[in-house]
This record gives C-alpha cells, sequence and structure tokens, in this order.
C-alpha cells in the first residue's frame, strides 16, 4: 500500500539510483492503441487493458472515456501522483488531494473549420490539499511538484514527435 513513508523511501532511493547511474532513468516506453470497433480503441501498457472511444453524439460507440478525458485525467493524475510524493518526501501531513483539470475547447478545429487549429485553446488546473500544514509548506509541495511534474512539461513546452507508416 502507497503511504507517505513508503513514498518517502521510493523517492530517496530512486533519487540515489538515478545519482549513481543516470542512464537507468533513460528509456523508451511504448502503449500499444488497437482500434476495435468503429471508434472503440483498447489501450494496452504492460499488463493493463482499457477502452477509450468517443460518445455517440459524435458517432463513437461511447464505450470508455474519450481522448481529452485519457488527456486531462492524465495531468491530474500525475499532478494529484506528484503532490503526495512531495508532500511525503518534505515530511507535509496531507490528508487529501483532489485536481480538476478543465480545458477551453473549440470542436471546429477537429473538423476542419474557420481555421482553427485543433486541440486545447487553453488549459487551466485547481488544486485542492487537505492539510493541517501552514501555506507555505503547501506552496512548497505544489511547486515542487508542479516543476518536476514530466507531464505539465510536456503540456507547456514543444515536443518531438515523429511518425512512422509501416504499412501491413
Amino acid at each position: 500500500m502507497s503511504d507517505p513513508k513508503t513514498l518517502k523511501q521510493s523517492h530517496e532511493r530512486v533519487k540515489r539510483l538515478l545519482t549513481i547511474k543516470p542512464e537507468k532513468g533513460q528509456y523508451t516506453t511504448t502503449t500499444k492503441v488497437r482500434l476495435l470497433n468503429g471508434t472503440t480503441c483498447e489501450v494496452e501498457h504492460k499488463h493493463w487493458k482499457f477502452m477509450a472511444d468517443i460518445g455517440k453524439e459524435e458517432g463513437g460507440n461511447d464505450a470508455g472515456p474519450g481522448p481529452g478525458v485519457l488527456q486531462r485525467g492524465a495531468l491530474g493524475s500525475c499532478l494529484a501522483i506528484g503532490y503526495a510524493k512531495w508532500a511525503a518526501f518534505l515530511d507535509i501531513p496531507v490528508q487529501g488531494i483532489e485536481v480538476d483539470v478543465e480545458a477551453v475547447v473549440d470542436a471546429r478545429g477537429t473538423y476542419g473549420l474557420d481555421g482553427i487549429e485543433p486541440g486545447y485553446q487553453g488549459l487551466k488546473y485547481k488544486v485542492y490539499i487537505d492539510s493541517p500544514a501552514s501555506e507555505d509548506e503547501i506552496m512548497k509541495i505544489i511547486e515542487k511538484a508542479d516543476n518536476h511534474s514530466p507531464l505539465l512539461m510536456d503540456f507547456k513546452k514543444p515536443l518531438k514527435v515523429e511518425r512512422e507508416v509501416c504499412l501491413v
């Protein structure tokens, strides 16, 4: 079970390992997505499998959350986990964490209308932390976690994206 003591020990152990052997922190990882039924996708990574889809109003099967939901969920969970890890590492008690991720959407870009670029027009997240700690301590957790969040950085900076097409 994940608890502050376990999180702190893990943080310290991994940090020590990456200091001694930086190459252990450098790797490539792959998630496979298979289109199964019109718009329903099976997402597979290691031993996890789950469905993604779009809603019936968009012509989909509504068999799972859509890519935008997964994207917002990925960011929110990355942040929440980061806050829990940094709170544990800094020995700051936390009873609860919630993150709301809000996206500003203009769907016209997805359909090639009005010269609007596809994708989010903006993104905002709200952090709720239940803790007896001072506001300064809470802000220290948030700043540390935000500054070290890989997914938050993926949203903030340009990311090199390459495509390879494999005909079968």
